[in-house]
């Protein structure tokens, strides 16, 4: 079974602008986060996926491989998917381009769940952690999910979910935005028209569960550590200074 990391990487983001391109201790964040995924060796080929020429230059600066896509899509999964037909994998995961700090444990769980799957029933594996508090399970920005009892995801809200959730906070899981797709499912995903709850939530997830696809849900207990504020940018750049010293 071939594994493909496939990072989408775009220069539009709103909250920290250009942050791919942002400096953690004398190298980007992107290549920061390539670098950290083949040192993973959880692949067997690892690509950044980009529509955007400033990202190119400082891929071929890194020597960091990458596939040239300029069309314009909607979301990560799109992009990768668009392309997808030229990646020589069984199965593709999509990797943040803001997400230095790879977990590995989790990869590796998400790996495990398809080579256990001898029938092939499985064809889209994510990852959910449990929500610690309260603050947490109202934060718009954290998805959340709600699972059937084969642990296939129900729906994904940026609510919190069920109602009165609140009450028992230890049954809350927001979604950790890792996806892994067999390449088929992949190259499907692209051919889904987005539906109203995908428009009205902002998930991409949804368009599969309106289209009566089931995602397999992994629990994590791990830490996931996301670059989305100058904060986190200097937190980051704290732990890679700190590191590249020892």
């Amino acid at each position: 079974m071939r594994i493909v990391a496939a990072i989408p990487a775009r220069l539009d983001s709103t909250r920290l602008p250009k942050k791919l391109l942002r400096e953690i201790c004398g190298k980007t964040l992107i290549a920061r986060t390539y670098e950290a995924t083949v040192n993973s060796n959880l692949f067997d080929d690892v690509l950044v996926i980009t529509n955007s020429h400033e990202i190119v230059s400082e891929l071929e600066n890194s020597k960091v491989k990458y596939i040239f896509d300029d069309a314009n899509y909607q979301t990560g999964t799109d992009r990768i998917a668009g392309v997808a037909s030229k990646i020589e994998a069984d199965i593709i995961i999509n990797v943040q381009g803001d997400e230095p700090f790879i977990n590995s444990n989790t990869i590796e769980s998400i790996l495990n769940t398809f080579k256990q799957d001898k029938e092939n029933n499985i064809k889209i594996v994510s990852v959910m952690t449990p929500i610690k508090d309260d603050q947490e399970l109202k934060n718009p920005n954290n998805v959340k999910v709600f699972t059937d009892v084969s642990n296939n995801a129900i729906y994904f809200s940026r609510h919190p979910i069920p109602f009165k959730i609140d009450l028992n906070i230890s049954k809350a899981h927001k979604h950790v935005g890792i996806y892994a797709f067999r390449k088929k499912s992949l190259i499907e995903f692209a051919k889904l028209n987005v539906g109203e709850l995908e428009s009205s939530e902002k998930i991409e997830a949804l368009r599969l569960i309106e289209n009566d696809i089931k995602i397999k849900m992994i629990n994590s207990n791990e830490t996931f550590i996301g670059i989305d504020t100058e904060e986190d940018i200097q937190k980051a750049i704290k732990i890679f200074c700190e590191k590249d010293n020892l």
